[in-house]
């Protein structure tokens, strides 16, 4: 065999090799792809079955005539109100909050490189349980003994829930801490403010408490179309921000060193991403209370499917949460109807029946 005979067998086997590579890498991005398309289906599945069901039973096509009714035209009967004014907007909070949850999730793991980071033990929840009991038991804002402005209870638990995340921030600034050290100061802030806020319970109203530890294991309740703009203009600011940091992240997974060397600043990209996720989760559990285990379940479940590259692994983390809520919102209002079970006690149950 010659010597250019031997070049060109080398040559075909590189090409064949790298033919292979390809492949196998197009087969994992479409298996991805995949998974989130299924995802996304599945959610528009349960959206449609979630309207359907209630203390008024309403078909499949009668719930979507009804919706494109309204869309051009104002509730008429009891039949399009149920779907137009209750059913559909506790629906799309639940998309919009699950979405949100399992996204601020996956970026907290992400540059912690910590499985058991999330919004809850971060402490962010609790900082906004403590902000929205402070609200109820003062009955701030209210204009009569014994109640509350909603939109005080909304700012109070908005700001209340990122100030764990400022201490987090300025402990990376001040050093250099290793990500389990930031772990344990975010459940450091999950004790602080869960003592808090029982402390300032222990002389309260008991009604108010009642309405306070409601509040705090999350609900849907009281949904409405005007809590859908705003929860929509921060998932609309947010998302875009953390998808482009999604490159970032994969690199970190590699170490803080290798990522230094690669050209990844790291502290500036961890302050970003916990900063913005942080806005993120304030922007949801202001509105919905502090729901807890979304943001912990989702990304792993969709990362046993679809691996841990953040650029496919944030939209499905989103889309599963959305139906993970849903799910669990249509089992609270519906399996003891007409009682309404908090739905943090749902997602609480349902995930913690997952692993097993």
């Amino acid at each position: 065999m010659t010597a250019s005979s031997e070049t060109i067998s080398k040559s075909e086997i590189a090409k064949t090799k790298r033919a292979q590579i390809r492949g196998l890498y197009k087969k994992s991005i479409n298996k991805k792809i995949y998974f989130i398309f299924f995802l996304f289906i599945l959610m528009i599945i349960f959206a449609g079955i979630a309207a359907t069901l209630g203390s008024y039973e309403i078909s499949f096509t009668e719930v979507y005539s009804i919706i494109f009714h309204c869309m051009f035209n104002n509730a008429e009967t009891y039949e399009q109100y149920t779907v137009w004014e209750l059913r559909l907007p506790r629906i799309l909070l639940a998309i919009l909050a699950g979405a949100g949850l399992g996204i601020a999730g996956t970026m907290m793991q992400g540059i912690l490189r910590n499985p058991l980071a999330e919004p809850y033990t971060m402490g962010i929840a609790s900082g906004a349980g403590f902000g929205a009991s402070l609200v109820i038991i003062l009955g701030i804002g209210a204009g009569y003994a014994g109640g509350y402005s909603r939109y005080a209870l909304i700012a109070s638990s908005f700001i209340f829930a990122l100030v764990p995340a400022v201490v987090v921030l300025a402990i990376v600034l001040r050093r250099k801490p290793s990500p389990g050290v930031l772990v344990l100061a975010g459940i450091s802030m999950l004790y602080i403010f869960s003592a808090l806020t029982m402390l300032i319970q222990v002389p309260a109203d008991p009604n108010a408490v009642k309405v306070a530890q409601f509040w705090a294991v999350g609900s849907l309740e009281r949904a409405s179309w005007l809590d859908i703009f705003p929860i929509s203009l921060v998932l609309a600011c947010c998302v875009p921000l953390l998808m482009w940091k999604t490159w970032d992240i994969n690199i970190l997974n590699a170490g803080d060193e290798t990522a230094e060397s690669i050209g990844v600043h790291v502290k500036r990209t961890r302050i970003f991403v916990m900063m913005v996720s942080a806005v993120l989760t304030a922007g949801v559990v202001c509105f919905v209370g502090a729901i807890s285990f979304v943001g912990l379940i989702a990304p792993h479940i969709c990362r046993m499917f679809i691996g841990a590259d953040n650029r496919f692994l944030l939209p499905a983390s989103a889309l599963f949460g959305a139906v993970l809520l849903i799910l669990a919102d249509t089992i609270a209002r519906t399996i003891a109807a007409p009682l309404v079970i908090p739905i943090g006690i749902v997602t609480a149950i349902i995930c913690l029946r997952i692993p097993s």
